[in-house]
C-alpha cells in the first residue's frame, strides 16, 4: 500500500501520483508540465505497460496531457473519469496531439536546412485516439469497484465541467485505509458550474495549494466589471482582446456577455460582435451545451428552463479557419475577441496581440492565472515592448485584469475544504503549488489547524499501511542562471518570514476569549515588534 509522488510537487503543473495497492498499479492523473519548471521530476518507476489503470481528476492538460504518451509507451488499461471529463479529453487530447505533430514538423523543416537530425513528436493522433478508447465514464457520488479490495468515488470539485476530487477506499492484508485526492478545488459562486462538494473523511489527503498564499479580490459583479471595460474600449474605437483558456474560462465569459447584452449594460454599441477565435474553444462550448442539464448550477439551469441558452446570444461569431481568424482584425469595427491560449504563449492569441498591443484604443483583458515566464505575466507586470513573430511591438494598449475571477479556491477556500473533514487525517500531502506556496500553505495547516502536513518532492514514497515514509526525496533544482538562483533563495527566506507571520495569526486566533490583561500585553508586544521593523 504505497504512494509515490511524481509530478506537481513544489510546482503547479504536471500532476501525477502512483498508487500501488491490492496488486494494482494506479496512476492518479498523468499531466503535462506547462511553463518554466523549478524542479526535475523523477521518471515513472515502472513500465507504462505495467500501469493497470488511471484515475483522472479533470481534463486540463496539466492533469491529462501525458495520457497519449503513456499509451504510446505501452499502457492499455482503463482510464476512469466523469463523463464530461471524458468528452473534454476527446477534444483536448486530439488538439494536443495536433500541436505536437505540427511543432515537430516545423522543427524538422528548420532542422533539415541546418543539417540537424529529425525530431519526433511527443505523441501523435493515433496515440491520442488510442488512449481515448480506454476511458470509463463514471457518475458523481457513485462508488465504483475497480479491483478486489479497492473502490473509488468521484465528487464534484467545482473547478471545471466534470472536475472531481477522488475518494479511494483500500482494504489489503487486514488493513483498511481511505485516501482523498483533491484534484483542483474550485472557487465558490462560479458561473455555470456547481460549487465544490466537500469530502468528510480520509486517512490521507493529497491536496492542491495553487492559491495557498493569497486571497482572491473581493467578489464583484463580473458582468458589470466586464461591461465597463468594453464600454470605455469601444468608446475609444478599440477592440477588447481576451486571452482566454479554451475550456472553462471562454464559456464563463460568454455567460457574462450574454447578460451584458440582455440587460443593455454597454451603451451606444448595440449589436456588437463577439468572436471566439479558437477551434478548441468552439468544440468545448458545444460540450458544455451537451452537459447543461446534468452539470450546470441552479442559476444556469433556471435560464435553460426559461428557454435561454446561458452561453449563446445574438452577435456571437466563431472563427475556425486561419482565413476567418485573419479577417477579424481586417474589420475596423470595435469587437470583443476571445482567443487562446490563456497565457499568450501559443496559438491565435499572439496574432491578435500583434494587431492590437500597439493600439492605444484597444484593451488586453486578462481573465485567468498567468504563470511566471509567460508573455501574459510579462504584460501584466508592465512590459513596454514584446517580440511577436520576430517583430518588436510597442505596448500602448490598456492592460488590465478582471478582478477576482478564478477557477481555483483561494487560501480561505482551501482551508474551508480541508476543515470539512470531520476527523483529522493522519497526514495531508500538499502539492500543486509554486515552491514557496507549498511551504507556506503546509506551515499554515500545521500551525493553525494542527495537521500533520508535508509538502513532498518528486520521488518521495510513502507507506500508507504503516503511516511512514519509505523515502523522502530532496528537490533537485533545474539549473538556472546565478541571478535567478539567488533570487529564488531570497524568495525562500521571505517565504519563511511570511509563514512565521501566518503562525502568529494562528496564535492570535487561539487566544480569542482570553483574559483582557493577557491580551493587552500580547498586543503591546506585537506593536513593539512592528515598531522595531518599521524603522
Amino acid at each position: 500500500m504505497k504512494l509515490t509522488f511524481l509530478g506537481a510537487t513544489h510546482e503547479v503543473t504536471g500532476s501525477c501520483f502512483l498508487l500501488e495497492a491490492c496488486g494494482k498499479r494506479i496512476l492518479v492523473d498523468c499531466g503535462m508540465e506547462q511553463g518554466p519548471d523549478t524542479y526535475a521530476n523523477v521518471e515513472l518507476p515502472i513500465k507504462p505497460s505495467d500501469v493497470d489503470m488511471v484515475l483522472l481528476t479533470h481534463a486540463h492538460m496539466d492533469h491529462s496531457g501525458k495520457l497519449p504518451l503513456l499509451y504510446k509507451n505501452g499502457f492499455h488499461g482503463q482510464v476512469f473519469s466523469t463523463a464530461p471529463t471524458a468528452d473534454l479529453c476527446e477534444i483536448m487530447l486530439r488538439d494536443s496531439a495536433h500541436i505536437q505533430m505540427f511543432e515537430a514538423e516545423w522543427k524538422n523543416r528548420k532542422g533539415k536546412r541546418a543539417g540537424r537530425e529529425a525530431v519526433e513528436p511527443l505523441y501523435d493522433m493515433d496515440d491520442a485516439i488510442g488512449v481515448l478508447s480506454c476511458f470509463v465514464r463514471c457518475d458523481y457520488k457513485k462508488e465504483v469497484r475497480i479491483a478486489e479490495g479497492m473502490c473509488i468515488q468521484f465528487i464534484d470539485a467545482g473547478h471545471l465541467l466534470g472536475s472531481a476530487s477522488i475518494e479511494v477506499w483500500i482494504a489489503e492484508n487486514g488493513v483498511e485505509k481511505k485516501i482523498v485526492f483533491s484534484g483542483d478545488i474550485g472557487n465558490l459562486n462560479q458561473p455555470l458550474i456547481r460549487d465544490p462538494q466537500y469530502p468528510e473523511s480520509a486517512d490521507y489527503v493529497v491536496m492542491e495549494s495553487t492559491y495557498g498564499d493569497r486571497s482572491h479580490d473581493a467578489p464583484v459583479d463580473y458582468a458589470i466589471a466586464l461591461a465597463e471595460v468594453i464600454q470605455r474600449t469601444f468608446d475609444r474605437g478599440g477592440n477588447v482582446v481576451v486571452p482566454s483558456f479554451a475550456v472553462g474560462r471562454t464559456q464563463e465569459m460568454l455567460y457574462f456577455i450574454r447578460r451584458i447584452k440582455e440587460e443593455g449594460l454597454v451603451h451606444g454599441h448595440d449589436g456588437f460582435e463577439v468572436w471566439v477565435d479558437s477551434p478548441l474553444a468552439i468544440e468545448a462550448t458545444n460540450i458544455f451545451r451537451e452537459h447543461m442539464w446534468s452539470s450546470f448550477d441552479d442559476e444556469a439551469v433556471a435560464l435553460i428552463e426559461r428557454g435561454v441558452n446561458p452561453i449563446g446570444f445574438a452577435g456571437l461569431r466563431t472563427s475556425v479557419t486561419s482565413d476567418d481568424s485573419r479577417a477579424i482584425n481586417e474589420n475596423a469595427q470595435p469587437k470583443v475577441i476571445l482567443s487562446a491560449s490563456g497565457m499568450c504563449d501559443a496559438g491565435r492569441i499572439k496574432h491578435h496581440l500583434k494587431h492590437n498591443l500597439w493600439r492605444k484604443e484597444s484593451t488586453i483583458l486578462f481573465v485567468g492565472y498567468q504563470a511566471h515566464g509567460t508573455l501574459g505575466r510579462a504584460l501584466l507586470e508592465g512590459a513596454q515592448h514584446v517580440k511577436l513573430f520576430g517583430e518588436e511591438i510597442e505596448v500602448h494598449a490598456e492592460i488590465c485584469r478582471l478582478p477576482g475571477i478564478s477557477g481555483h479556491a483561494d487560501n480561505q477556500g482551501l482551508m474551508r475544504w480541508i476543515q470539512s473533514f470531520q476527523k483529522k487525517p493522519q497526514k495531508v500531502f500538499v502539492v500543486h503549488g509554486e515552491d514557496t506556496v507549498c511551504e507556506l500553505f503546509t506551515s499554515r495547516l500545521q500551525n493553525e489547524l494542527g495537521l500533520d502536513a508535508y509538502a513532498p518532492y518528486s520521488g518521495t514514497e510513502f507507506d500508507l499501511a504503516r503511516n511512514q515514509f519509505i523515502h523522502q526525496s530532496e528537490g533537485v533544482r533545474i539549473q538556472k542562471p546565478v541571478q535567478a538562483a539567488a533570487a529564488a533563495k531570497v524568495s525562500k527566506v521571505f517565504a519563511k518570514l511570511v509563514a512565521a507571520g501566518q503562525r502568529l495569526v494562528g496564535v492570535i486566533r487561539k487566544n480569542e476569549g482570553g483574559a483582557n490583561r493577557d491580551l493587552e500585553k500580547f498586543t503591546r508586544e506585537i506593536h513593539a515588534l512592528c515598531d522595531k521593523w518599521e524603522r
